[in-house]
C-alpha cells in the first residue's frame, strides 16, 4: 500500500470517527427533554460537514431541528435551549437553526446559506415521518427551482472569493474559505447534484480534496480549534509532517488549490449561463465573434481545428489574442486541448522566433489582463518563457507581500492596465500618464519578469530577473528598442520605491539621481507606472492615496529636471550634423536611426530639406531635415494637417550650424497614405516644399474643409505656463491643451509670429490631450517679460479659453 494511500484511509477513517462520535452525543443531548416532550413532530437532521459526515476534529456540528409547525417550535424553546447546553457542555461546538419543512422547501433568499446546507443532510433521531416528508419536498424543489438554488450557491462562493481578492495565491492561505480550497470543491460536488449529475471527480480533483482534508486536520489537531489559515509556522511543521521542503511542499498545496479552483470556476460559469435570458442573448450575439480559427459558444472559446494545434503551435498564441482582444474566456474542451499541445509548443518555441508582434498585441488589448492570467493557468505561458516556470508557485516570506511570486507579478499587470478606467484622485493622475504611454507592451513584458530572479533565494534578485528577461527577449527576437526599455525597467524596478523610503524627495539631488537612471521622459513615465502596478500589487491597500502622492511628487521632480535638460544638456562634436542637439536625442535613438538622419541631412544639402516617411507601430513617422527659418516647425505641422493626419508626438532638434531635425509621428484616420500609395511621396515632397517656404500652408488649411460642430466647452481646461529657471539661455514654455486638428500648427505659427526662436520642442498628445513643450528664444536669449505675457493671451485664445494673468 502506498504512503498516499495510507493517509488517505487515514484521513476518511478520522472523519468517520469523528462523525459517528458526534451522532452520538447530539442523539443523546436530545434524548432527555426535547424528543421526550415531543415524540412526535420533530427531527433532528444533520446538515453541512456535518450531513456529508466529513466532521473535522474542531469543526461546528450542524444540525437542524425539524418542526411540523411555527407553532410547536415555539413550544418548545425551553426544551429547544436545555438541548442546546447539553451538546455544548459534551464539548461540541453546536450551530443550530428551527426550520419547517416548507420553510426549507422555500429557498429563501433572505437566508440562502439554509439552501445550501441541506444539500448535505441525513436523519439523526426522532420523527421519522417529519423527516421523510423533507426528504420528498427538497429534491422536487430542487428539481424545480435548480437555477435559483444554483444563483444561491454561486452568489455566495462569488462574495466569498471577493473576501480573498479572487484568488489562491495567498502566502498564508485559508484552505477552507478561500479559492481552492475545500468549500470550493463542495461547490464543485454542490453544482454537480444541483444538475443531477452522476459524473464522478475527475481523479487530480479527488487527489487535491484528499491533500486538503489532510492538511485541515493537521491544522486542527495542532491548534486545538477550528484553525483554516495556514501561516508560515504551520507550513514548516505541515511540510516536517510531509517530509518535504517547506518551499516545494507549498508547491505542491498551490498547485491542488489551481486544481480545485478551476473546477470550481468551471462549475460556476456553467451554473451562472443558465440562468439569465439577458445573458443567454448577449452570448448569442458574442457568437458571432466566432472566424476561421475559433468559435464562441456560451461565452466560451473553442477550437474549430484543434488538431491543428499539433502542426501550428502559433495557433495557441491567437487563442489568446482572441482572449485579450475580445474578453471571451477559454472553456474547458479549450483549456484540455491547450493543455495536451504544451509539450510541441514548448519544442516549437525554444527556438529563436519572430514572436514578439503576435506577443505586443496580446500584452496591448484591452483585456490583456485575463489573457496572460489564462496563459498562466493552463501553462501556456511556462511553455513559451521557462524562465517563468522558477516563480510558479513560489512563496518568498517577507513583511510585506501577501501573494506568491507568479501572482504578484500578474496582479501588477492587472494593476496597470487597470488604471485605463480609474476616475478618481490620486489614480487619476497615474491614469492620465498611462494614456501617454505609446506602447504598453514592454512594462507589461517588464511586470511579468521583474521578479524572477526572486527563485535565487541567496543572490539579489535584480541580475537574476535581468537574465532570464534577456534570454527570454533573444528568443522572441524583441527589437532592441524595446528590449533596452524592459531591461531599464526591471534593473530599475526598486529605485523609486527605494527613494520614497530611504530619500527626501524634495532634495534636488533626488530629482537629478532618478533623471540619470531614466534619461528620458518617456522612460521616467514608464519607470513610475511600473512602480506603481509592483507596490500596489504587494497587498491589497498598499498604495495608500498618500504613497500615490509621494510617488507622484518625486515623478514630477524627475520630469521637471529632465524637461530642464532638454535644452541645457547639449551633445559634444561627434558629427557636424549632431553637434548642439540635446542630450536627449542620443538617448532616444538608436544607431540605425542616427545613420538614416545622417544620410537625410546629406539629401537634404542639395535643395535645402529633405523628408521620409515611414510605418511604426501601427502610425507614420515622418522625418524632416532643412534649414532653420521663422516658422519651419509650423510650417511641417500644417502640412499633416493639411493632409488630415493627426499628430500624436513631436520633436525639433535644432544645430549649431542651423540645421533642424523635425519628428512627427501621426495617425492616418481615413488610411489615405496606406489606400494610396502615391500620396504618401506627395506629403514627402509637400513638406520639404513648405519647408522651404515655397508652400502657403495657411492657404492650404483654409481650403480644408472644417471638422463637425466642436464642443462648445473643452473637456480639459487648458494651462499656458512659462518657466524662465529652467535654462540659463532659453524659456520654457508649456501648454496643456484639449488636442483639436491643426492645434500645433496654430502654437508654431503664433509662437514664430511673436518673433520667437523655437530651440527645443518635445509635443505629446494621447487621449485628446496635447502636452506641449518649447524651449524658446528671442534674439539668443530669454524672453522678456511682456513678450511672455501677450503670448501667453494668443495661446490660450487659440486653445479655447479667455484670456487671463499668464501663468509664472
Amino acid at each position: 500500500m502506498t504512503a498516499e494511500k495510507r493517509h488517505s484511509e487515514a484521513w476518511a477513517l478520522a472523519l468517520e470517527e469523528r462523525t459517528a462520535q458526534a451522532d452520538r452525543k447530539v442523539v443523546a443531548a436530545a434524548g432527555p427533554q426535547l424528543l421526550r416532550a415531543m415524540p412526535e413532530g420533530l427531527a433532528l437532521v444533520a446538515v453541512g460537514g456535518f450531513g456529508r459526515r466529513e466532521l473535522f476534529p474542531a469543526s461546528d456540528v450542524d444540525v437542524l431541528l425539524l418542526f411540523a409547525s411555527h407553532n410547536a417550535a415555539d413550544a418548545a424553546q425551553g426544551a429547544v435551549g436545555d438541548f442546546v447546553r447539553r451538546v455544548w457542555d459534551e464539548g461540541l461546538r453546536l450551530s443550530h437553526s428551527v426550520q419547517t419543512p416548507a420553510a426549507c422547501a422555500s429557498l429563501p433568499d433572505h437566508n440562502p446559506e439554509l439552501s445550501v446546507s441541506l444539500l448535505d443532510q441525513r436523519f439523526l433521531c426522532g420523527d421519522r415521518a417529519l423527516y421523510d416528508r423533507l426528504a420528498t419536498l427538497l429534491p422536487r424543489t430542487w428539481r424545480a427551482q435548480r437555477d435559483r438554488l444554483a444563483g444561491h450557491l454561486a452568489k455566495l462562493t462569488r462574495e466569498r472569493h471577493a473576501r480573498f481578492q479572487q484568488t489562491y495565491h495567498h502566502l498564508e492561505p485559508n484552505i477552507k474559505d478561500g479559492p481552492g480550497g475545500l468549500r470550493d470543491y463542495n461547490v464543485v460536488r454542490w453544482l454537480a447534484r444541483i444538475r443531477q449529475s452522476d459524473e464522478e471527480p475527475a481523479p487530480e480533483l479527488r487527489a487535491a480534496f484528499a491533500f486538503l482534508v489532510r492538511l485541515r486536520l493537521f491544522l486542527h489537531e495542532r491548534a486545538g480549534r477550528d484553525h483554516n489559515l495556514l501561516t508560515f509556522e504551520a507550513q514548516e511543521c505541515a511540510a516536517a509532517e510531509w517530509g518535504a521542503n517547506p518551499a516545494a511542499w507549498m508547491r505542491e498545496y498551490f498547485r491542488h488549490a489551481r486544481t480545485v479552483a478551476r473546477a470550481a470556476e468551471r462549475a460556476l460559469d456553467a451554473a451562472e449561463g443558465r440562468r439569465s435570458a439577458l445573458l443567454a442573448g448577449f452570448r448569442d450575439w458574442r457568437a458571432r465573434l466566432s472566424n476561421a480559427d475559433f468559435s464562441v459558444s456560451r461565452d466560451r472559446l473553442y477550437f474549430r481545428a484543434p488538431l491543428q494545434l499539433e502542426a501550428s503551435p502559433e495557433l495557441a498564441l491567437a487563442a489568446f489574442e482572441f482572449v485579450a482582444r475580445h474578453g471571451v474566456r477559454l472553456s474547458a474542451e479549450a483549456e484540455h486541448r491547450l493543455t495536451d499541445a504544451l509539450p510541441r509548443l514548448a519544442e516549437w518555441s525554444s527556438a529563436p522566433r519572430p514572436l514578439w508582434p503576435l506577443l505586443r498585441r496580446i500584452c496591448t488589448l484591452p483585456d490583456t489582463p485575463a489573457a496572460l492570467a489564462a496563459m498562466h493557468e493552463t501553462g501556456v505561458l511556462g511553455a513559451l518563457f521557462p524562465e517563468l516556470n522558477a516563480i510558479d508557485c513560489l512563496v518568498v516570506r517577507d513583511f510585506y507581500h501577501r501573494y506568491t511570486v507568479d501572482e504578484h507579478s500578474l496582479a501588477a499587470v492587472r494593476n496597470l492596465v487597470g488604471l485605463r478606467a480609474e476616475r478618481e484622485e490620486p489614480q487619476r493622475r497615474f491614469a492620465d500618464l498611462l494614456a501617454e504611454i505609446e506602447d504598453l507592451a514592454p512594462l507589461v513584458f517588464a511586470l511579468l519578469f521583474h521578479d524572477v530572479g526572486k527563485a535565487q533565494p541567496d543572490a539579489p534578485h535584480v541580475p537574476g530577473s535581468l537574465d532570464a528577461a534577456a534570454a527570454a527577449m533573444a528568443r522572441i527576437q524583441m527589437p532592441e528598442h524595446d528590449r533596452e526599455t524592459v531591461e531599464l525597467l526591471i534593473r530599475n524596478h526598486l529605485a523609486m520605491p527605494a527613494m520614497l523610503q530611504t530619500r527626501d524627495i524634495r532634495d534636488p539631488a533626488t530629482a537629478r539621481e532618478l533623471a540619470a537612471l531614466v534619461g528620458t521622459v518617456e522612460r521616467l513615465k514608464a519607470l513610475v507606472l511600473v512602480s506603481y502596478a509592483d507596490v500596489s500589487a504587494v497587498y491589497p491597500g498598499a498604495m495608500t492615496p498618500w504613497r500615490a502622492g509621494e510617488l507622484w511628487q518625486l515623478y514630477m521632480a524627475a520630469y521637471n529636471q529632465l524637461t530642464r535638460e532638454l535644452q541645457t544638456e547639449r551633445i559634444a562634436p561627434e558629427a557636424p550634423f549632431l553637434e548642439g542637439f540635446p542630450a536627449r536625442y542620443l538617448r532616444t535613438h538608436s544607431e540605425e536611426e542616427i545613420r538614416a538622419h545622417l544620410a537625410l541631412e546629406e539629401r537634404s544639402r542639395a535643395r535645402g530639406a529633405a523628408a521620409e516617411l515611414c510605418r511604426v507601430h501601427g502610425a507614420w513617422r515622418m522625418t524632416l531635415v532643412a534649414r532653420n527659418r521663422p516658422g519651419l516647425f509650423a510650417a511641417a505641422a500644417g502640412t499633416l494637417a493639411t493632409f488630415g493626419m493627426n499628430i500624436r508626438k513631436a520633436e525639433a532638434y535644432s544645430n549649431r550650424w542651423g540645421g533642424v531635425l523635425d519628428e512627427f509621428v501621426f495617425e492616418d484616420p481615413l488610411r489615405t497614405l496606406e489606400l494610396n500609395p502615391s500620396e504618401v511621396n506627395r506629403l514627402r515632397l509637400t513638406a520639404e516644399r513648405a519647408a522651404l517656404g515655397k508652400v502657403n500652408v495657411a492657404g492650404l488649411l483654409a481650403k480644408r474643409a472644417k471638422p463637425a460642430v466642436a464642443p462648445r466647452r473643452p473637456r480639459l481646461r487648458p494651462s499656458v505656463a512659462f518657466d524662465g529657471e529652467v535654462s540659463g539661455s532659453a524659456t520654457l514654455l508649456q501648454i496643456v491643451a484639449e488636442d483639436r486638428p491643426g492645434l500645433l500648427y496654430d502654437l508654431a505659427s503664433a509662437i514664430s509670429a511673436a518673433g520667437c526662436d523655437i530651440d527645443v520642442v518635445l509635443v505629446d498628445t494621447e487621449a485628446h490631450k496635447a502636452i506641449d513643450v518649447f524651449y524658446l528664444r528671442m534674439e539668443g536669449g530669454k524672453l522678456p517679460a511682456e513678450v511672455e505675457e501677450r503670448l501667453a493671451a494668443e495661446l490660450r485664445a487659440i486653445c479655447g479659453v479667455s484670456s487671463s494673468p499668464p501663468a509664472r
